[in-house]
């Protein structure tokens, strides 16, 4: 005697071999025996095993199910006793198997109620699930299409309406998402590299700014209030003419510097802020933006500022004009010995700004000695000697140390130049120095009269942001406010506000254990580090197409650690797989491979060891200002987010 029976959601037979009351030993056509429950034999038969279930399917595949659902009454039934109706007469084995095969199948059409027992769906169900199946079919149909179509790198219109998020926010759910990964694992291609493939991406550059902006600019980078706030004219006009020192793309001007000659040998230096503070109110529609931005962002080629172009136009200091300031005044004896420091809210005049392709050439290292002929030579040679003294009281100043090297990126209709200078240059130093005195003494200021403030703080090489006034070990202050960049960040603003309330005698705008200005710090912190990183990416991306541009099949890089390196006159390192190991500071030449500036990767080879004797090996240390992150496989140089610019304090000396 034979079973049919049902195990694991599927159909079998095999030979009784002995039997009990609950259950029995069977054998298959194949000759395994194992044991069966009773309760799951659906028919026993005395036909033969061999071939009895191809026989059976293959006559399954002849019965309609629409045929066999129109047969089935209303209650549920066994499939013998249906096969029986069917077939007119009493079932063969295998036409009674066939029949539990073909509503076992269809469970659309017939409900299981037990083991060989069913239901015909009622019609409406039956209905909106035929429906349903068909909406699928013809979805998979599309979706083979659209798979196709994508395997020949042709973008189906469908999928390039939803573009946005299958690159920024892929939902894996849907269509789209589950069509693309199928063609891209079938090719062996990330989902981004085959979308750019099909032309869906027409600009990498585009693409990384819409992931940032995606993020942070949701809503756009226009501005939601037209609000223009009123400079002040009531204030004081300083005896003094001021000028700029700033690189030529920058267009928010908060810093300016002045020179004037007093009695007995006094020399009196101004170091002059922008004063947005004056004009943009608490809490109003201008001062929200300014906290919800926080900060200007700086990439090459552009940049999204944090106040709208008429806030920044009444307070930046713009040659010609006469603006209001903040004003830091040191008087200097001729041994640059600061005898008195007085803080001043007036307006002054600008009378330059200076830009550091035309100045550079009349005032660098190798024109300290002898008047170069600029018309602030004596004025800038006389900053620069305060500036030494100024550097040697923080303990910083060491001139053996090798200068660093800062980047400019300019960017002209796709086009980029990368422009290489020496950090610490005079220039550099003069703003550099009188930025951080500046941070330095308003902040003390603040503590002196206890109000408030925001400051960057350095212990135990860890730099973090504090409403106390905390010592910068790496800048070696006893503290440190950031408040000299008021037009491009919401600390300084706050900050500002804070020192003006102590100049003119006021209340602050943020009192003691003020909850706003402990949430203005942590939002800043956060998306200052976001604008940061993005500007790197940004960065990394136009050194990754200057070598496409220009073809570069070969460069020079400098051994960082391991297979770490450097590479020559681009503010990127990279890793060298492959590369014999060799001391830090080895200068090798690598064969650039392959450039890819949507996946941000570089891969090259090493080549050989440049036949010149090996520079100072680069310590952690020799790295001070620069903040050295491996992501994956790359390492990026985090230096502070700026407009391209090395002349703010921060870019010059904070550790960050």
């Amino acid at each position: 005697m034979n079973v049919f029976f049902e195990e694991d959601g599927s159909f079998k037979v095999a030979s009784i071999m002995t039997e009990t009351q609950g259950s029995m030993q069977i054998e298959s056509a194949t000759g395994k025996r194992s044991k069966l429950k009773v309760s799951n034999v659906l028919m026993r038969f005395e036909a033969p095993l061999a071939g009895f279930l191809d026989a059976a399917n293959i006559e399954a595949e002849t019965l309609d199910l629409d045929f066999l659902w129109e047969c089935c009454s209303e209650p549920e039934f066994g499939f013998e006793e249906f096969a029986t109706e069917y077939y007119g007469r009493k079932p063969t084995p295998v036409e009674a198997a066939a029949i539990a095969i073909k509503l076992h199948s269809a469970p659309v059409y017939f409900n299981r109620k037990g083991k060989g027992r069913y239901k015909a769906a009622p019609a409406e169900i039956l209905k909106a699930a035929l429906a349903g199946l068909e909406k699928k079919r013809l979805l998979a149909e599309k979706m083979a299409s659209y798979i196709e179509q994508l395997k020949a790198y042709t973008m189906p219109d469908e999928l390039m309406q939803k573009l946005d998020m299958l690159m920024y926010e892929p939902d894996k759910n849907s269509f789209e998402y589950k069509t693309l990964d199928a063609a891209a694992h079938a090719l062996h291609l990330s989902h981004i590299k085959l979308l750019h493939t099909c032309g869906a991406i027409p600009s990498i550059h585009d693409y990384h700014l819409g992931a940032f902006l995606r993020e942070y600019f949701a809503r756009g980078t226009a501005f939601n209030t037209d609000d223009i706030p009123t400079a002040p004219d009531d204030l004081p006009l300083a005896a003094v003419e001021a000028f700029s020192i700033d690189d030529s793309t920058t267009t928010e001007i908060d810093d300016a510097l002045s020179v004037q000659q007093l009695a007995d040998g006094i020399t009196r230096v101004g170091i002059h802020i922008s004063a947005p503070a004056l004009g943009i109110a608490v809490d109003s529609p201008l001062d929200k933006e300014a906290m919800h931005r926080l900060s200007t962002v700086y990439m090459p080629g552009h940049k999204i500022t944090m106040l709208p172009e008429n806030t920044i136009r009444p307070f930046s200091l713009d040659e010609g004009e006469i603006k209001p300031v903040l004003s830091l005044y040191l008087d200097v004896a001729p041994d640059f010995t600061v005898l008195q420091r007085d803080s001043k809210v007036e307006r002054i005049k600008i009378a330059h700004n200076l830009r550091h392709d035309t100045l550079e050439p009349f005032f660098n290292e190798t024109t300290l000695e002898a008047d170069s002929g600029h018309p602030y030579w004596s004025r800038l040679r006389f900053l620069f000697g305060l500036a030494e003294s100024l550097e040697k009281a923080r303990g910083k100043y060491d001139p053996t140390k090798p200068p660093q090297v800062d980047y400019n990126f300019y960017v002209t209709d796709g086009k980029v130049s990368i422009v290489s200078r020496h950090r610490g240059s005079p220039m550099d130093k003069v703003v550099a120095e009188l930025m951080i005195e500046a941070n330095s003494q308003w902040g003390a200021l603040l503590a002196a009269n206890g109000v408030p403030g925001l400051y960057r703080a350095q212990s135990g090489g860890k730099v973090y942001m504090t409403t106390k006034a905390e010592p910068h070990q790496g800048l070696g202050v006893a503290q440190y406010s950031w408040s000299t960049s008021p037009l491009r960040r919401a600390v300084d603003l706050i900050n500002q506000r804070q020192i003006i309330s102590v100049v003119q005698n006021i209340a602050p705008a943020y009192p003691l254990n003020s909850d706003a200005l402990t949430t203005h710090m942590r939002n800043f912190e956060l998306t200052y580090k976001a604008y940061s990183e993005f500007q790197i990416r940004m960065e990394r991306y136009w050194c990754l197409q200057y070598l496409i541009q220009e073809n570069v099949q070969e460069i020079h890089a400098t051994v960082w650690r391991d297979n770490l390196v450097r590479l020559d006159n681009l503010p990127y390192m990279t890793k060298v797989y492959g590369m014999p190991e060799m001391k830090s500071g080895t200068r090798v030449a690598l064969q650039v491979q392959d450039v890819d500036t949507l996946m941000m990767e570089l891969r090259t080879k090493f080549q050989r060891v440049l036949e010149e004797e090996p520079v100072q090996p680069l310590m952690l240390d020799d790295v001070e200002g620069e903040l050295m992150e491996i992501e994956a496989t790359e390492v990026v140089n985090a230096e502070s987010v700026n407009n391209g610019s090395a002349t703010d304090s921060e870019n010059q000396g904070e550790a960050a």
